[in-house]
């Protein structure tokens, strides 16, 4: 347990060195009118905080930098520290979440956006995955002899499509009788459960008798649809990693541009998680990540929908600024 001392030091400690990425001393402390404390106290305190982990020392210099620990115990203190009846204000937000012209879609992508410009971090949406919403409509419209598209209309509102290509040979009419089916047999059937609910349907193995490549074409079908809900997600600023002094090192840079270019960055997201979740270095349990820190925040629309709000950046990271902003628009996205 850290006296409040100890909080008042470490918390100054993280904000100093977030600042100017210099390691900090006891005297540099001492200097700053807010403390009352003498120049030896500060250094026993600090010692202290290095023992217990909240510290490190450099190799460079008699200062101390924070540790992953020291960070997590400064973002714990300022969630506990904040007044919940204080509404901070972003006028920025505010302009584009009330023009009226604007989509859902569009304004999300927008501010996230506007929030790796405010911060230099890279931005993240991970819009809810479909995976268990309900068909409510299959449409296939042919643009040539082979090719074709498939829309897909959700309980949600989800409007989706997809090209896909159509074997050869196939019968026209084959292909309306298989639309027909799949309309019929998984209207209001759960994503998920696309090939369980054929496998149970009787009237499959009769169609399967008049219908030449069945397999083939349901195979096709249900491959689209499936691929046509994957996790909808939306990345910003991911080039302004490149100007992080942490990241000047080029292969922990391309490490880290790859997990994001790649999608391994969503697995570190949980859609399931309450309220605001920091992950610091370690926690993010990928090794491309391990010097990172990933704020994500979820949010549900008016219509049920969940996703996740989410800021990628080093350990050093502006935690105060950062933390409001995604909880702020998180607050919009249910009023929307």
């Amino acid at each position: 347990m850290l006296s409040n001392r100890q909080k008042k030091i470490l918390k100054w400690i993280v904000e100093e060195y977030v600042r100017t990425i210099e390691p900090i001393g006891s005297k540099l402390i001492a200097s700053n009118p807010d403390f009352e404390f003498s120049s030896a106290t500060i250094r026993n305190e600090m010692a202290e905080l290095e023992n217990q982990g909240y510290l490190v020392k450099t190799h460079t210099s008699s200062g101390r930098i924070p540790s992953e620990k020291g960070y997590k115990m400064y973002v714990n203190m300022m969630i506990e520290e904040k007044d919940n009846d204080k509404v901070e204000d972003f006028p920025m937000i505010d302009e584009i979440f009330n023009r009226n012209v604007i989509s859902k879609e569009q304004a999300i992508r927008e501010s996230m956006a506007l929030v790796s410009d405010l911060t230099n971090y890279a931005s993240l949406v991970l819009g809810s995955s479909a995976y268990n919403a309900k068909i409510r409509k299959i449409q296939l419209v042919r643009i040539s002899d082979n090719l074709a598209v498939i829309i897909l209309v959700t309980d949600q509102g989800y409007v989706e499509s997809k090209k896909i290509i159509i074997p050869e040979d196939i019968n026209p009419r084959d292909i309306e009788n298989v639309i027909v089916l799949l309309n019929d047999v998984l209207f209001d059937c759960p994503i998920s459960l696309i090939d369980k609910k054929l496998k149970e349907h009787s009237d499959t193995d009769q169609l399967k008798q008049r219908v030449e490549y069945y397999d083939e074409l349901v195979s096709v079908f249900v491959r689209a649809i499936t691929n046509m809900v994957q996790d909808k997600y939306f990345m910003s600023g991911q080039s302004k990693m490149m100007d992080i002094p942490e990241f000047q090192d080029v292969n922990k840079l391309k490490n880290v541009m790859r997990a994001m270019e790649e999608r391994e960055v969503l697995k570190l997201i949980n859609l399931g998680d309450e309220g605001i979740r920091v992950r610091i270095g370690a926690e993010n349990e990928l090794s491309a990540m391990k010097d990172c820190t990933i704020i994500s925040v979820p949010y549900n629309d008016k219509d049920g929908v969940r996703g996740a709000l989410a800021v990628i950046g080093p350990k050093r990271m502006e935690y105060q600024k950062v933390i409001p902003l995604l909880e702020y628009i998180a607050k919009y996205m249910h009023r929307l």
